[in-house]
């Protein structure tokens, strides 16, 4: 299954940048996706019923509000 991965950097105005992953589930995504970004995972959750999952995540020195959710 293919899952979009968007990151908006918590700590400026910049647009989001949207990369496509392939993956089992939304935990391989967010996990592939912090691997190839050599980025920190700080926090995941999936609210029950959700269409997405929310990631926190780290990379140098700036924090990413990141969306996992279907392609």
């Amino acid at each position: 299954m293919q899952y979009t991965i968007e990151a908006r950097q918590l700590t400026s105005n910049a647009s989001s940048q949207r990369t496509v992953i392939e993956a089992r589930d939304e935990n391989e995504a967010i996990t592939r996706y912090v691997r190839d970004s050599a980025a920190e995972l700080v926090s995941f959750t999936t609210p029950p019923r959700a269409a997405e999952s929310i990631a926190t995540v780290k990379k140098e020195d700036s924090v990413y509000l990141v969306r996992v959710y279907t392609a």
